[in-house]
């Protein structure tokens, strides 16, 4: 495997793998690897002939500094990991080398989607994702860019970015991994205790029982049934929706053909976690 901290070195590299006509895949991430990006990974080396994964803990998308300081910083083990998934080229820039000083921030037309569910928790979140996520499809130019189905809405706001920059990348949405409890694999895993971890069950479990009672018109029931047992679980729950899986608006009155996605986002002893399922 490869590792380049300079946005030049990796330009020159990828633009010989292109011109030598190999597809090059994309795996962005914050770093703190677990199986779910090792599956990213996995996918990419599947249906691209070079897989480049980026680890860059984005300062632009934290609305909450301390969440920033606090998030898992694991890059030896992380090396490792790339190493023995078979990734080509791990991509490490340095905060100067992505956001260079006085350097004009563009602002992104999301509309809605950055106002609901996280972007009404975490206002700004999506801009700074899609600062990020354009910058870093900027310089790899990847044939493919593999995400995770946890972040749900990212997805959501990522394939927006794509539209509306016409840019030439075909987005490849993975589904979620999950430990052997139920709980999705997420960095944010390593700030629990294995108390936690078991009692962060379930939220899982509350997105199951919503898929599996879900019927026309008994939305709101449900999802104050599942706040309900969110709340007696110890979480401090942010949101739990029920909406349409093509473009997040919430779905109040289920008619039966909707194709629908629940979301959750809640807090367990200081750490905020999210998880989604489909339901129909």
């Amino acid at each position: 495997m490869i590792l380049i901290k300079k946005i030049a070195d990796l330009q020159n590299l990828l633009q010989s793998c292109r011109a030598g006509g190999h597809t090059v895949g994309f795996v962005p991430t914050m770093g703190a690897l677990h199986q779910g990006h090792l599956a990213l990974v996995e996918s990419s080396k599947a249906a691209c002939e070079k897989t480049v994964c980026s680890i860059f803990v984005n300062p632009t998308q934290f609305t909450n500094r301390l969440d920033f300081e606090k998030y898992p910083i694991s890059i030896e083990k992380d090396i490792d990991l790339l190493e023995e998934a078979g990734c080509d080229v791990l991509f490490l820039p340095v905060v100067q080398e992505m956001y260079p000083a006085n350097e004009a921030v563009e602002r992104y037309e999301l509309g809605y989607l950055e106002d609901i569910l996280e972007g009404k928790y975490r206002p700004g979140h999506f801009q700074g994702v899609c600062q990020i996520v354009d910058k870093l499809l900027s310089v790899t130019k990847p044939h493919c860019l593999f995400i995770g189905q946890k972040d749900y809405q990212q997805c959501m706001v990522i394939q927006k970015m794509i539209s509306l920059k016409k840019l030439p990348v075909a987005l490849q949405i993975c589904e979620t991994l999950r430990e052997p409890n139920g709980l999705a694999m997420s960095s944010r895993n390593l700030r629990l205790s294995e108390e936690e971890k078991s009692q962060a069950a379930v939220l899982i479990q509350t997105l199951r029982t919503i898929q599996r009672d879900l019927k026309r018109g008994n939305v709101q029931n449900l999802l104050q049934e599942a706040h309900n047992s969110l709340t007696s679980a110890g979480f401090e729950v942010d949101y739990v929706a029920i909406a349409s899986a093509q473009n997040l608006l919430p779905v109040t009155d289920w008619d039966g053909e909707v194709k629908c996605v629940a979301l959750v986002a809640a807090t367990l002893n200081s750490v905020r976690l999210i998880d989604n399922i489909l339901l129909n």
